[in-house]
């Protein structure tokens, strides 16, 4: 262990710099980047004070979550980017994310993507739903959970405030010039008419104010205005005119009615709430303005039971103020987040002022809270009872599976192994994992064998699945629903000492395929299972087994490629480990080398030797 100040520590893999590192940090906000030995991110963090956040993670006798302590093992180098406030670290946290998707970061979803209101950057802008997001300073609402609550929004916006709805480019200068004409909508007192100057700007403009104040459910404002100017306009004798607003406001006034109204306080509130059931959690925020109730956005987190509900009471604060335009006065909240003082830094900065969190513990505020935590529960249920009906839909070759195999549960979740090597060499396993009876390539994985220095099957099965089922429990990750071994009863009982070692073997069933006779072995069964060749469960086993050895195969070649191409080179005169480092740290892989001329390869390596390492690397394509 690595000790700094007696209170910091590491994983014994930390580089000799990253102490230097940690201690040297600023005391500014940003974001942290840690990395592995290998130079990949698997975290990413923002923090108000990045040495203060950085070394909380390194702290002895620090009582972490078992994926957390995971993490801090894997911890071998670490960078960061100072920003100027909490906004600007936060913003960029998430762009890195959903960059570089790391292994150790928490993702929320929503189980499906929900449509936005938009409201375009234009001298005249329009009001439209969408489901994509366009970054040309456009304003968006939502997203909304509610699709049918959304449509009534806008047909309630579109029939009070007539915005228009075509795609022509409008300019004061272009209207002035004539170039557009009047459309049906206008004759059908569905729009102003701006096109031919029927509405100035500065009322079309005061009319999408007041349409973004609905969709924020701020109508009292807006009711007041609308009539203030009816009565005025009555006063001067202008009751046409009078009659427009006296309409929009009766309008406005019997949506706001239809509202539920939650408190009789006119004020805007976000109240959140966490529900849990098994190893599924929802995550909830009710949207609450002047005192009614908008609309509500959720959450959802699959396996991930062990982490605290802090933190996930974080994190969803975190993605839903990132989406958020609006910002209320009032934060209800069932418990107290991981980094209170974060947010409420992040959104005085975003608002302008500081925003009440407030953790009611009775009354009619603790009822508000209580009302969001039923309606979390209630969207579980809904989605858990939704999972279940897709279960029933499984293709048939699962629930076939099922029976044939005598498993608990259908397997929709399937993991397969096999071993690759030629004499010996380049000895590596790999792993395919099947979802649905489909392959799921981006869960594939391949591993080197590291602790064999032979041609050794079972030691590297032996390894292979260790590894995988060892990292899978110490991050808090799903279990498979069945393991398939590419082997005998041999390869079936190393598999399964791993599983007893790590106290799995009542968790997840195991069976093999012996190749010679397509037999299926089972731990509890003293002969192999025969199925019949038409059987649709050996036919999937089948599949799954061949596709294993195909990326295994697949694999192999690679490692054996790169090795003859990395041997090939060396035996050009003058080219040494210098020189090809220096190529791969220019170019980045022996790929890229391939791809490139002479001319741009003697930059780095002069002519001579460019013109051997491009015709050593054709030499081999041409045998490939």
């Amino acid at each position: 262990m690595l000790n700094i100040d007696n209170e910091l520590r590491t994983s014994e893999k930390a580089n000799f710099g990253l102490p230097e590192k940690i201690k040297s940090l600023p005391t500014n906000p940003g974001v942290y980047i840690y990395k592995n030995d290998k130079g990949k991110i698997i975290y990413i963090g923002k923090a108000i004070n990045l040495r203060n956040r950085v070394r909380s993670y390194f702290q002895s006798g620090k009582n972490f979550d078992a994926k957390t302590k995971s993490l801090v093992n894997q911890i071998s180098d670490l960078e960061f980017i100072v920003t100027n406030t909490e906004a600007e670290a936060l913003i960029l946290e998430d762009t890195l994310i959903k960059e570089h998707k790391p292994r150790y970061n928490i993702l929320l979803r929503d189980d499906k993507t929900y449509p936005y209101i938009r409201i375009t950057n234009e001298e005249f802008p329009r009001i439209f739903p969408t489901r994509k997001i366009v970054r040309d300073g456009s304003k968006y609402f939502g997203p909304y959970t509610d699709v049918k609550n959304m449509k009534r929004i806008l047909r309630v916006v579109q029939s009070i405030f007539r915005i228009r709805t075509c795609k022509l480019k409008l300019t004061e200068d272009s209207i002035q010039r004539g170039k557009f004409k009047l459309c049906l909508d206008y004759q059908i007192k569905k729009c102003d008419g701006p096109c031919e100057a029927k509405i100035v700007l500065d009322e079309y403009l005061s009319n999408v104010y007041n349409a973004i104040q609905v969709i924020n459910g701020k109508t009292i404002e807006v009711e007041k205005n609308l009539l203030r100017k009816m009565e005025t306009l009555a006063e001067e004798l202008k009751f046409e005119q009078a009659a427009y607003f006296r309409n929009q406001y009766l309008l406005l006034r019997d949506y706001s009615a239809n509202q539920r109204i939650v408190t009789l306080e006119k004020i805007d509130r976000d109240v959140f709430a966490i529900a849990k059931e098994g190893d599924f959690i929802c995550s909830l925020v009710l949207k609450i303005r002047e005192g009614k109730l908008i609309g509500k956005r959720h959450f959802f987190l699959e396996n991930d039971s062990n982490i605290p509900e802090n933190k996930i009471l974080q994190l969803t604060l975190e993605r839903w103020y990132l989406e958020s335009e609006f910002i209320p006065d009032e934060i209800f909240l069932p418990f107290e987040p991981v980094d209170k003082e974060f947010i409420e830094m992040y959104l005085k900065e975003k608002k302008g002022r500081n925003v009440s969190i407030q953790i009611p513990k009775v009354g009619d505020k603790k009822k508000i809270v209580q009302l969001a935590f039923e309606n979390a529960q209630a969207q579980l249920k809904e989605y858990l009872l939704a999972t279940s009906k897709k279960d029933s839909e499984l293709p048939k070759k699962i629930l076939q599976m099922q029976k044939d195999l005598g498993l608990p549960k259908p397997p929709r979740k399937i993991e397969c192994f096999d071993n690759s090597h030629i004499q010996g060499s380049e000895l590596v396993s790999s792993l395919v994992v099947f979802k649905d009876a489909k392959p799921l390539k981006s869960e594939y994985r391949k591993f080197k064998i590291k602790t064999v220095g032979k041609n050794d099957d079972f030691a590297a099965m032996k390894e292979s699945v260790q590894r995988r089922y060892k990292r899978l429990l110490e991050e808090g990750k799903e279990l498979p629903d069945l393991v398939i071994i590419d082997g005998g009863k041999g390869q079936l009982n190393i598999a399964l000492e791993v599983f007893r070692e790590l106290k799995i073997e009542n968790k997840v069933p195991l069976i093999s395929i012996a190749k010679r006779l397509e037999e299926i072995f089972s731990p509890f069964r003293d002969e192999p299972l025969m199925l019949a060749r038409s059987s649709v469960t050996l036919q999937l086993v089948q599949q799954i087994r061949d596709e294993t050895h195909r990326f295994a195969i697949a694999y192999h070649r690679k490692l054996r490629k790169k090795r003859t191409i990395d041997s090939k080179l060396l035996q050009i005169k003058g080219v040494g480990p210098k020189t090809m480092q220096k190529l791969l740290i220019a170019f980045g892989s022996i790929t890229e080398i391939r791809r490139k001329k002479v001319e741009e390869i003697s930059g780095i390596v002069g002519k001579s030797k460019a013109q051997l390492i491009v015709a050593a690397l054709k030499g081999i394509e041409k045998r490939d």
